[in-house]
């Protein structure tokens, strides 16, 4: 089989492999698409540690089961599924356990990224978003539309986006914000003091993974709200006010998730909402690149161009 490897820094390879064993309580899966996750950048450009190549990233991957282990029940050759690996996924085949299948049903593969789903589920049953809440997201990519969905499910009372992007707020706006924010023509606390009369957020999520945002929260939540911090901030330290953290009586949430019950409970929840229709990811993954052209989609994930929203790699159909 073919999977990529990167060799070093922005240097992708595609080679060929065995295909995977399956142990008695996997499936292997012929994968369909693999998703570019922001956390793997840092991997990519070598800042993650350059000592660590080669590296096998991949790991928002769906596809199609083809081989069930004589200990799996409820999956069958033919089922669509999303799956969470750990790496290798962008490959034509990955073992994995059944438990981290989850059925696709009639969504597209392509939309079908159960892990990144689970992060944003995760996130918003940790910060436990009320109804008639004021939230404040800041940071309007892939991982803050997936946000913005779960809480409108929550009904907030304002749902306000910001963003340095034209592009990523009007998407915000069709997404169901109540009101969306340039940064960089608009003072963010401003808008935040107007609209919930001087009080401030009751819950304000970071999905950026840059410093000027972590400072802004503590300008725009309110006494003993919350700050939930969901950017994946790579490279060198960050600083907070912690001086004004600790007068306001911040509620801190660390959206970022490690224990497997945690990760598939969160799956689980996200592909039932996704498959029900509740959740769209449709105008979400806006770029596609076949596997050969796997660097062209890490590029175009660092980039972030114009209308960029997520890169995926079509692997098989």
């Amino acid at each position: 089989m073919k999977i990529a490897i990167l060799r070093g820094p922005r240097e992708f390879a595609v080679v060929d492999e065995p295909v995977p064993d399956v142990q008695p309580d996997e499936v292997l899966v012929r994968v369909a698409f693999c998703g570019v996750c922001t956390s793997e950048l840092d991997m990519w450009t070598g800042e993650a540690g350059a000592h660590l190549f080669p590296r096998f990233p991949g790991h928002e991957v769906s596809g199609t089961v083809e081989q069930v282990g004589p200990e799996v029940r409820g999956l069958k050759a033919g089922d669509p599924v999303g799956v969470w690996v750990t790496g290798r996924g962008f490959a034509e085949y990955v073992a994995a356990k059944a438990e981290h299948c989850l059925p696709a049903g009639d969504v597209p593969l392509d939309l079908a990224l159960a892990e990144p789903l689970a992060c944003a589920v995760n996130t918003v049953e940790l910060a436990g978003v009320s109804l008639g809440d004021d939230v404040v997201i800041v940071g309007a990519g892939f991982m803050g539309n997936l946000v913005q969905q779960l809480v409108e499910l929550r009904g907030p009372r304002h749902l306000i986006v910001a963003d340095t992007r034209d592009d990523a707020l009007a998407r915000a706006k069709q997404l169901g914000a109540t009101r969306v924010v340039n940064v960089t023509r608009e003072p963010l606390p401003e808008v935040v003091k107007e609209l919930t009369e001087g009080r401030g957020a009751d819950i304000a999520f970071e999905v950026t993974g840059a410093q000027a945002p972590l400072l802004m929260l503590g300008d725009i939540t309110r006494m003993s709200g919350k700050v939930a911090i969901v950017g994946y901030h790579q490279g060198g330290r960050r600083e907070i006010p912690l001086g004004q953290w600790n007068w306001m009586a911040f509620q801190v949430v660390n959206a970022h998730f490690r224990e497997e019950a945690t990760i598939m409970r969160g799956m689980r929840i996200g592909m039932r909402l996704l498959t029900a229709g509740r959740l769209k990811l449709d105008r979400l993954v806006t770029h596609r690149y076949p596997l050969p052209e796997i660097g062209r989609a890490f590029e175009t994930a660092h980039a972030k161009p114009e209308g960029f929203v997520k890169s995926t790699v079509t692997i098989g159909r």
